[in-house]
This record gives structure tokens, C-alpha cells and sequence, in this order.
């Protein structure tokens, strides 16, 4: 009689065991950890960050983040995995799924997607800067082997054969109307605040370096009507 219940007992008294899986909340830690790791890209670039950086950031300790990503080198593939790759991979598919459109709807497209992608992530902009153009930056080997190919190469290539048909300046190079492309919309979005100081205009923003981008170049370029 006194036998059950003293197993019961002492079942009861032993450690609750969580089931198998991450806890309740786990992925918005994980996402918050992410976010919190471009922020400090940004601010420290990304070869001065470490994961005790990141934590400090993100309000959660060393030890979470390594459960998460391993070290700080994992962390930097799932930022690049779950953040950057799924922006670039947007414009890869807009310049894609437009073999047809006539060469001012894609530099149209193409400003009014970078544009809103910077928009959209404030830090796009201002690590394409530091870790991709300026030298020793972490990314410059991501740009030339696995974005430039996607992005670069299908726009510059576009270019040259609405040059050879006739619909383009001659006097232009596509590769460097690619990176003109960029410049006018990337490197004054980074220098934004530079910018609202000099001109004292603090609603100086995206909209008018978009503006200003299609302008120049839907009427620079002797583009068709």
C-alpha cells in the first residue's frame, strides 16, 4: 500500500524535462540577434564585432548567441544567408523577369527597387560602404563572386546590346553604367546625413535620390521616348 504512493512521489519530485526542440520565443531572439548584428556591422564593421558586441545589443548573452550560430563566423554566414542574400536575390529577379521591357523600364525598375530596399533596410546602404567598397572590406569577395555575376554582369550585358542596336549613348561604357547606376542611388543614400548638414534640409531622403536618379538617367542617356 505505502508502495505507490512513494514512487509517485518521488516522480514528482524530480527536474521537469523541456521537450525536445527550442524554447517558446526562440525565434524572435534569433531574428533580434540578426538584426542586432547589422547594427553593429554598421557602427564597428564586421571584422571588429564580436559576439559579445552582438549580445550586448541584443539584449541576450554570449552563450544564446552560440547555441544559435556556433561563433561569430556562423553568425556572419546566417546574417548573409537571412539578410543580404534575400535583398540582392530581389533585384537579381526584377532585372531577370523583364528580358522584354524596353531599356527605360528597367533602369526605372531597377532605381525604384534599389531605392526601396534602402528604404527598407537602413542598413543597406551604409555597409555597402563600409564592408564591400571600401578596402579590406568583409564582403568584397561576396560582391565579386556571388552578387556581381547575378546582378552586375545580366545589367552591363543589357547595356551594351541596346548600345550595339542603336537605343543607347555610344559614348558610354556599360560596365561603369552600372556602377554609375549604383552611385546614384547606394552612395548618396550612405552619405544622407552628410548631405542633410551641408544643404541644412532635414527631409533630404530617398525619395529625392530616386527622383534624382531617374532624371539623370532617363534623360541623360538620349534614352528613346
Amino acid at each position: 500500500m505505502d508502495q505507490e504512493p512513494r514512487t509517485r512521489t518521488a516522480k514528482a519530485g524530480q527536474p521537469h524535462r523541456r521537450a525536445p526542440g527550442r524554447p517558446a520565443g526562440d525565434a524572435g531572439r534569433r531574428a533580434a540577434a540578426l538584426d542586432a548584428a547589422l547594427d553593429c556591422y554598421v557602427q564597428r564593421g564586421i571584422a571588429a564585432t564580436t559576439l559579445r558586441d552582438i549580445a550586448s545589443a541584443a539584449g541576450v548573452t554570449p552563450a544564446l548567441l552560440h547555441y544559435y550560430f556556433g561563433d561569430a563566423a556562423g553568425l556572419r554566414e546566417a546574417v548573409i544567408a537571412e539578410r543580404l542574400m534575400p535583398v540582392f536575390a530581389r533585384v537579381r529577379d526584377v532585372l531577370l523577369g523583364m528580358p522584354d521591357a524596353s531599356m527605360r523600364d528597367v533602369l526605372s525598375v531597377f532605381v525604384d527597387t534599389l531605392c526601396a530596399m534602402v528604404r527598407e533596410h537602413a542598413w543597406l546602404a551604409p555597409l555597402w560602404i563600409r564592408e564591400v567598397v571600401s578596402e579590406g572590406g568583409s564582403l568584397r569577395d561576396l560582391l565579386v563572386h556571388d552578387l556581381a555575376p547575378q546582378i552586375a554582369r545580366v545589367l552591363a550585358d543589357r547595356f551594351a546590346v541596346e548600345q550595339a542596336a542603336g537605343r543607347l549613348n555610344p559614348a558610354l561604357d556599360p560596365r561603369l553604367l552600372m556602377v554609375s547606376v549604383v552611385g546614384l542611388t547606394l552612395f548618396p543614400a550612405a552619405g544622407t546625413p552628410i548631405w542633410r548638414q551641408i544643404f541644412d534640409s532635414g527631409d533630404l531622403g530617398i525619395d529625392d535620390i530616386r527622383r534624382h536618379a531617374l532624371a539623370l538617367l532617363l534623360r541623360g542617356l538620349e534614352l528613346p521616348q
